[in-house]
Order: structure tokens, then sequence, then C-alpha cells
């Protein structure tokens, strides 16, 4: 594995996906209103920027550590701290700029409230067991990639209980889904827009960084299928 391996794939994924949003921007309501004085275009691309930030630093980080030790050899063993700190920010701001965008665009998006409220019930659940099933037998460390970091959680076998018994890639089909709720509970289109960009996006995060890697990590635990 090299530093830029899939990455052209990534780039041009991007790409295709940036175009993509910009072009369903532009129908009418999509950035209707406005926040703190600020247009909803404002609050939309800042949306769509933090994921791209955030995977983009992952990306870096994750190589540089695996392939060179970059992190900890400059950080020593307060690397890892340091980069989960950075990692969580990123992390946390993406509900909340999708949030502040519902906000400002905020009934753009002519449905009955039931129906919308129904439906973010509904993902409420699958979002819940799996932050219990991450907590209980995943662990937040390795959520955030120690095994980039530390050789010895190389070792230990692939979780398959709670919510990844049933599904391997649970964190990147039923996490993301939290990015709904804010679009849906307020009406919003632009938000559920940029929620879209956000789901979409982390798969290219898998298929060009995380499974790549993986597959080098885990050698023959993880299956060219997965």
């Amino acid at each position: 594995m090299k530093f830029f391996d899939r990455q052209l794939e990534h780039l041009i994924s991007l790409i295709v996906l940036v175009f993509a949003v910009y072009w369903a921007s532009r129908a009418e309501d999509v950035l209707s209103g406005s926040l703190y004085g600020l247009d909803t275009a404002f609050w939309f691309w800042l949306a769509i920027a933090i994921p791209i930030a955030h995977q983009v630093f992952v990306w870096i980080t994750w190589r540089a550590e695996f392939l060179y030790s970059t992190i900890t050899r400059t950080f020593g063993d307060r690397g890892f701290i340091y980069y989960s700190v950075v990692f969580m920010l990123l992390l946390i701001a993406r509900p909340i700029s999708i949030t502040f965008l519902a906000i400002s665009n905020q009934g753009s998006l002519q449905t009955d409230p039931r129906v919308l409220n129904s439906i973010a019930l509904v993902l409420l659940v699958p979002i819940l067991y799996l932050f219990y099933s991450l907590v209980k037998y995943f662990g937040l460390k390795r959520a955030l990639g120690i095994d980039h970091f530390d050789p010895g959680y190389r070792e230990k076998p692939l979780v398959r209980k709670g919510i990844f018994k049933y599904v391997n890639n649970s964190m990147y089909i039923f996490g993301l889904l939290i990015l709904w709720l804010p679009g849906l509970l307020l009406a919003s289109k632009a938000a559920l827009l940029a929620a879209l960009f956000g789901h979409v996006y982390i798969w290219v995060h898998y298929f060009t960084v995380e499974l790549p890697d993986m597959r080098v990590i885990y050698e023959s635990k993880v299956a060219d299928s997965s």
C-alpha cells in the first residue's frame, strides 16, 4: 500500500459529488432562507466542506501514521490523543453544521410534518442500536482508527457482536443516518441534500481509504468482498 493508493478515485468521486450537489442546489427553494444574517448558501457549502475536511484529514493521518509513523514520531504517545481530538471535533461539526443549515432553510420541503417526523423516528432506532453496539462491543478507540497507530490492535478479531453481527458496515450504513434527522425534523431541502452528500461521500472514504488499509492491516481477516 502506498500513501496515494486509490486517491485518484477519491478525487474523481469527490469532484463528481460536489458538481452533483451544486447542480441539485440550484433547484427551486433548495437554498432559500438565511440564519444569523448569512444566506442558506453559506450554511450549505459549510455543511459540504466539513465532511470533505474530515475525510481528507483521516486519509492523510491514517496513511502517514501507518506507513511512516509520522504522528507518533512527532508527538509520541500523545499523537493518537491529538489526532482523536481533531477527528472528534470534525465529526461533531458534521451534524451541527447540517442543523444550522436546516434551521436556515426550515420549511422549504412542502411535505406533511407527520410523515417526516415518522421517518426520523424510524431512522432513530438503528442509530441508537449502532451507538449502543459501538460502545459495548467495538470501542471508541477502534472506531477512531487506533489500529493504524497501535500494532497490538491488529491482532484482535473483527467485531461480530451487536449490530455488527448482522451488518458488517453498520457505521457507514446506520451511523450517517443521524445527518438526515435535522432535514427531516425541520423539513429542509438543503439539509437533506447535504445529508445525502455526506452519506454517499463516506462510502468513497470506505472504498478508497478504509478498505484498502484494512486489507493490509488485517490481511486475511478482511475478504475481498467486504
